[in-house]
């Protein structure tokens, strides 16, 4: 759009981010590619059951093990971005100190939680190398390795937050803007 004064292109004032490559990390991309594969098989279902009226046996199948897939690696995402849920309740109404103490245990309570699912998916992923999928002849490891893959990256993209929190000070609630300050 131009100015219509000067004739010069007008900026876009609109507050969407600019995209950056290097805002995202390689689990970003593989989930990515992950979720197109998703949206390949589901159509490939959808397609051959309601218009060729002929489903393709595998497909339901492999859609179930590629959402899995996704959940466990998009989970990697949420605890980078530190968008899984938690409850503020404490941190809004105890002390500063307390709420650190607080945001510290939740932090060393959710890595030693990862850390303990990958150690029991690495257990239980020589054991599934015996089983096999029903309708594709695939060990159900497969299936099991993004989930352990997933868990020891939330369990390493945990310590990395832990690590930030602890050396910034962070609290929750009195980081965030928009929410009212705790007491002092």
């Amino acid at each position: 759009m131009a100015d219509s004064a000067s004739g010069t292109p007008k900026k876009d004032d609109s507050s969407a981010p600019e995209f950056k490559f290097s805002d995202y990390k390689i689990e970003d991309y593989v989930v990515l590619l992950m979720f197109w594969a998703l949206a390949a098989v589901v159509f490939a279902q959808f397609f051959s059951r309601y218009v060729l009226n002929s489903s393709i046996v595998w497909t339901e199948e492999m859609a179930r093990y590629l959402l899995i897939s996704v959940g466990f690696l998009g989970s990697v995402m949420a605890t980078r971005k530190r968008a899984h849920i938690f409850v503020e309740i404490g941190y809004r109404f105890f002390p500063r100190k307390i709420g650190f103490i607080f945001s510290t245990l939740v932090d060393i309570i959710k890595i030693v939680f990862f850390g303990i699912c990958a150690y029991l998916s690495i257990r239980i992923f020589p054991i599934m190398m015996r089983q096999r999928m029903v309708t594709v002849s695939w060990p159900m490891a497969v299936v099991y390795a993004p989930v352990l893959v997933g868990f020891v990256l939330m369990t390493f993209r945990s310590a990395q937050v832990a690590w930030d929190h602890w050396k910034s000070g962070y609290i929750p609630v009195v980081n965030d803007p928009n929410a009212p300050m705790p007491m002092d």
